[in-house]
């Protein structure tokens, strides 16, 4: 072979500062593209011998990283299909820069590296991200092809001359540049390879291991070993989710996900998903258990191209609500642009959003028909998707309507329909709306639930992160249902049937009492009214309005607009005193203002006391009251 040198045919010689300034701040990534170049040659070479069409024995297919430190090189060698010097001109040089001009007048003004790599067959030239130099040395599998040597130094010169490799394949060997030298550490490209090519088709190797291997008889017979190194394969060729659902265990999923994610419990259950139409997609789903934190169980869902790591940011394939799941997705569909990291919301995309939803949803659905049991015992982790979905995915809640559960104070689960029918019974009011009584925490609001169970209520149990939106969906979507927390006001207003009850007071008692009252509560943001209540109920009740702790609560969670203008807004309560608790004519019988007041504001704390909103200085006070009363 004749040496050739020649110009890359690029109109400027722009191009390789555009990758390296662009390319810095992500440039570990040219490893996960040379060495996924070399699979997809070997990959070639694989399908050509089954096809007859390679003309060789294809022998046991191997990408190889290797490591120099002294020479500063870093070198991908595969045993794939090769190329010649002219293949070489033509897609190393023309092809990878057929679009050059395009690429510099669309990326010029690029920040982010994800902007560039991999389009116009860019992939390859990720390389000078690292290198001062980067060589090939190749050899064709076409009969008689010559070796052929490829060498550039970053500029737009290339030289093509007779190479030295004896068997077909290729090698990228790559010239370390200064500012580079973190990748001439050997547990920096094991970093990167675990993180990219951990489950690529094709075996790869990367450094060595220690093994035992037998060495014959001690003077005993006992058979003796000695200790060799051997290459290290550092991936897995075929992941379950290759494979058919019907050729995994239980436990092979579960070994799966241990891999993954090596500091976390068991998950609940998982989904296999395998279509090839009108889409490719195959991956394996897993519910975890949540904990409250919702935010670090983000992110934990590892998207790859043909067993490629790309990324683990899949919010435009899944659905928002299911980015709480774990595992793994693989599509060779999925578009990614330059830098196979950004997903473009195209068609397939929206497609496959949608598969994923359905799959989610029918699988909860057979969970639940199947063995209801079990699927309540695992509500408290599966409850937080469920809600999550019903709210942010019109398709999805179509469906969720026949597997949501709602759950009340005593751990019973109703389905929608059969909690409708329960609390119609007793909890319908005058206007024919029925009433849904729920607590956000059962201990703190206990005095509420007893006094609610007292008349035959029952309270619902709303205490996820998710619950305060969750009930304004329920009640834009149930008919004729209002949902209230239990301490949102008195009973009798809550569940209005319309029930008149008669004061035990004079118009000028109640009146007095209200006085008496207002005067004895310091504490802001309190308005004073006495109800004609029951006898039996408390005789103090300090209640916030529902729609005003809703908003309240929906701010605190980062709502904004009128959300965060509520948000703003101090706290307001309704101190509702009741006319016809024997407390009310004791302190109107009481001559000693001084007691009148105490008595006063005793009832009043007893009632913060309730709500948990007796603190600090206010609760020494009451304690020392409470001891003068004594």
């Amino acid at each position: 072979m004749t040496q050739e040198k020649g110009t890359i045919s690029i109109h400027t010689e722009n191009i390789f500062p555009i990758i390296k300034k662009f390319l810095y701040s992500d440039h570990e990534i040219f490893l996960r593209e040379l060495v996924s170049n070399a699979v997809d040659a070997v990959q070639k070479a694989k399908r050509l011998a089954t096809l007859g069409q390679l003309g060789q024995e294809l022998g046991a297919p191997l990408v190889q990283v290797k490591l120099d430190k002294e020479a500063k090189t870093i070198t991908i060698s595969d045993n794939g299909i090769g190329m010649t010097a002219e293949e070489i001109k033509k897609y190393i040089n023309q092809i990878a820069f057929s679009g050059a001009e395009d690429f510099l007048a669309k990326f010029k003004d690029a920040k982010d590296a994800n902007e560039i790599i991999g389009q116009f067959g860019l992939g390859f030239y990720s390389a000078f991200m690292v290198a001062e130099k980067v060589e090939i040395q190749t050899l064709s599998y076409q009969p008689d092809a010559e070796p052929a040597r490829w060498e550039n130094d970053g500029s737009t010169t290339f030289e093509i001359s007779e190479g030295v490799r004896k068997e077909r394949g290729t090698d990228v060997i790559l010239y370390v540049n200064e500012e580079n030298k973190e990748f001439l550490e050997e547990h920096r490209l094991q970093e990167i390879l675990d993180k990219y090519a951990k489950f690529l088709p094709v075996p790869v190797q990367f450094g060595t291991r220690t093994e035992s291997e037998p060495d014959g008889e001690d003077e005993e017979g006992k058979p003796k070993y000695k200790s060799v190194e051997v290459p290290n394969t550092i991936n897995t060729t075929a992941p379950i989710w290759t494979k058919a659902p019907s050729e995994l265990k239980d436990e092979d999923y579960l070994n799966f996900y241990r891999e993954l994610y090596p500091f976390s419990e068991d998950p609940l259950f998982w989904i296999h998903l395998n279509v090839d139409y009108p889409f490719n997609l195959t991956g394996v789903l897993y519910f975890p258990k949540i904990k409250n934190d919702i935010e670090l169980q983000r992110n934990k869902i590892k998207l790859f191209s043909r067993q490629v790591f790309i990324t683990d940011e899949v919010k435009d394939i899944v659905p928002e609500f299911l980015m709480l799941l774990h595992g793994v997705i693989d599509s060779p569909d999925i578009p990614l642009n330059v830098s196979r990291s950004f997903l473009q919301a195209d068609g397939n995309v929206k497609k496959i959003n949608t598969y994923i939803t359905k799959k989610v949803a029918d699988k909860l659905a057979e969970l639940f028909k199947n063995d209801r049991k079990n699927y309540q015992e695992k509500w408290n982790d599966i409850g937080i998707f469920v809600k999550y979905g019903s709210i942010s995915e019109p398709k999805f809640w179509e469906k969720a309507k026949d597997f949501v559960l709602l759950t009340n104070t005593k751990k019973e689960f109703y389905t929608l329909n059969e909690y409708h029918d329960k609390a119609k019974e007793n909890q319908t009011d005058k206007d024919g709306n029925v009433i849904y009584l729920y607590t956000v925490n059962a201990d703190r609001q206990d005095g509420y639930i007893q006094a609610a169970q007292k008349k035959g209520y029952d309270v619902l149990l709303m205490d996820s992160p998710l619950d305060n939106h969750f009930i304004s969906h329920l009640e834009r979507d149930l008919e004729k249902t209002q949902i209230k927390r239990v301490d949102a006001d008195v009973l009798e207003k809550l569940i209005d049937k319309g029930e008149e009850i008669t004061s035990s007071l004079s118009e000028e008692q109640s009146k007095e009492l209200k006085e008496i009252f207002a005067k004895a509560i310091t504490k802001p943001g309190m308005e004073v009214a006495v109800e004609n209540l029951s006898a039996e109920g408390m005789p103090v009740t300090v209640t916030m309005d529902e729609f005003m702790r809703r908003m309240k609560d929906m701010a605190a969670m980062g709502g904004g607009g009128m959300m965060g203008m509520y948000g703003q807004m101090p706290d307001r309560y309704k101190v509702a005193v009741n006319a016809n608790h024997p407390l009310a004519t004791k302190i109107l019988a009481e001559t000693n203002p001084e007691t009148r007041s105490a008595l006063a504001h005793q009832a009043f704390d007893l009632a913060l006391l309730a709500q948990g909103m007796l603190t600090g200085a206010d609760l020494t006070a009451f304690v020392e009251r409470s001891t003068k009363l004594i």
